[in-house]
């Protein structure tokens, strides 16, 4: 499945490092209410390390309400992070003007979950595929329309096509267009935000593999953001697991599938249904720890068969990175991965 981009990035130098993300934390105050009380503190990302090679698939997974996308809109420039530094292709983006953005929007691009919602059903599929290029200086005539043409055909819709509304597309033509239109400016980086999520089954593979054709033609970058790691299995190079606003375990996606070293990884993956079909996330039980009110220790404690004192009472640990690049945040990892392996216990759940 993976064997033409297994373990990328192999001896490329740094400067093949197309995306990088240093302790990217995004905190909302919260007024204090009709009662008072003061403002707290909603902590939706905080202190996140991750970096993108060029031509590789990063996926980001964990449940909604984990902080997935809000590191994504951080990244296309349309939320102010808190603190942190963000670099792409070699240009810190952090700090901009306004007048940056424009320049950001060449490089980033998204596509989104729900391509009915995502599609503005006034507008033709050519206008949808043409403004962006307007915006973007791209006046002739001539030009805006072979650019169109041939990224419908690279989305697999016919140039004749363009003249159509929304409405009169299936939803998985709706998210070719979608596709397209990510696609339009030439970017470097597609995040591809739950992209099958919302498409019948019998569409979800077209997409995937629509997807990966695309990114080998074009030379395209991708985080796919997914609660489903049979979709990330299918298309990642790497894995990043988000907990509560934090990287809980990072590493090639052979060895977080096969040698998961966190709990709530080896929770996420007892949970996968068949390749490709979608499902609700099933973990340990228990609901997502209030961001407002995390739990003293490790914020995964509660849900967590393996918690001693230490996960409760000492402040969550450092995301340590072993030799083989894999990383991991936890107390026990090493030993709870030896014990499992010996026992060849994966019901995390029991």
């Amino acid at each position: 499945m993976h064997e033409p981009h297994d373990m990328p990035g192999e001896g490329r130098p740094d400067d093949d490092l197309i995306l990088s993300v240093r302790d990217l934390a995004v905190h909302f105050p919260l007024g204090g209410g009709l009662l008072g009380g003061g403002k707290r503190l909603l902590r939706a990302v905080d202190g996140v390390d991750l970096s993108l090679k060029r031509g590789e698939c990063l996926g980001l997974v964990g449940e909604s309400g984990s902080g997935k996308s809000t590191v994504a809109l951080s990244i296309l420039g349309l939320l102010a992070p808190t603190r942190g530094r963000i670099t792409v292709d070699g240009q810190v983006v952090t700090s901009r003007q306004s007048g940056d953005r424009k320049a950001l929007a060449r490089t980033v691009q998204i596509v989104f979950q729900d391509p009915y919602a995502s599609l503005n059903p006034r507008q033709t599929v050519r206008r949808t595929l043409e403004d962006p290029l307007r915006v973007h200086g791209v006046t002739a005539k001539s030009e805006i329309a072979d650019r169109v043409a041939a990224m419908l055909r690279h989305v697999g819709l016919r140039p004749e096509q363009a003249d159509r509304y929304p409405h009169e597309f299936s939803g998985g033509q709706r998210q070719r267009i979608g596709i397209a239109r990510a696609l339009i400016l030439n970017p470097k980086i597609v995040i591809c935000d739950e992209p099958v999520s919302a498409l019948d089954v019998s569409i979800r593979a077209q997409i995937i593999n629509l997807l990966l054709e695309l990114k080998d033609t074009l030379g395209l970058s991708y985080i796919m953001i997914s609660h489903d790691l049979g979709v990330v299995e299918h298309m990642s190079d790497r894995v990043a697991v988000m907990y509560l606003g934090r990287i809980v375990e990072n590493g090639d996606w052979r060895e977080i599938f096969e040698r998961p070293a966190h709990p709530y990884t080896r929770a996420l993956i007892a949970a996968i249904p068949d390749p490709l079909h979608h499902a609700p996330l099933a973990t340990t039980g228990g609901d997502l720890p209030n961001p407002l009110n995390p739990p003293n220790g490790c914020a995964f404690s509660p849900r967590c068969r393996f918690t001693v004192d230490v996960c409760r009472s000492e402040p969550g640990p450092v995301l340590e990175t072993r030799a083989d690049g894999h990383a991991v945040r936890c107390w026990r990892s090493e030993e709870i991965a030896g014990r499992l392996a010996a026992a060849a216990d994966w019901d995390v759940n029991s």
